[in-house]
């Protein structure tokens, strides 16, 4: 990876380099639900079953999107600002970098520390249920609101 790739524009980073700018917190694996009235999304508390709650990583990665028909593909959906990443935390990487603003300074690349997200409580380790174990018409009792969009 080339030094310091994470201030490049999105649309310039090699897989690898993609790959290497989530901070790992796993809140776009949470389960979200839309006002039909309003449009607006609310974040819950429930995480999708491939998300390892300890290390907010999925579990399946690489074969997502055939486990979790509607797990979103950032990456592929992302051609420069015609791509809306409003529904991601304003916290995320890719959102971050998407408006050319840099990484805090908790970010895993910034610091230099793997698992500096968890410390710095800035994941979802410790925070929410996963998706097994909550029935899907019970998602709207888990809404939360620490999560900045």
């Amino acid at each position: 990876m080339r030094a310091q790739f994470w201030t490049l524009p999105l649309t310039e980073l090699t897989h690898q380099e993609w790959e290497g700018l989530c901070d790992g917190c796993g809140k776009c694996c949470l389960h979200k639900l839309e006002d039909e009235a309003d449009g607006a999304v609310y974040y819950t508390a429930i995480a999708c079953e491939q998300l390892d709650l300890n290390s907010c990583r999925c579990t399946n990665y690489a074969a997502r999107a055939e486990l979790v028909p509607d797990c979103i593909d950032i990456r592929n959906g992302y051609q420069g600002s015609s791509y809306d990443l409003s529904d991601l935390p304003a916290s995320c990487s890719y959102r971050l970098r998407a408006q050319d603003q840099q990484l805090p300074d908790w970010h895993p690349l910034i610091c230099g520390e793997n698992l500096s997200i968890h410390s710095h409580n800035k994941s979802v380790q410790g925070k929410v249920l996963s998706a097994a174990n909550v029935h899907e018409d019970e998602f709207e009792d888990h809404i939360i609101r620490w999560i900045e969009l």
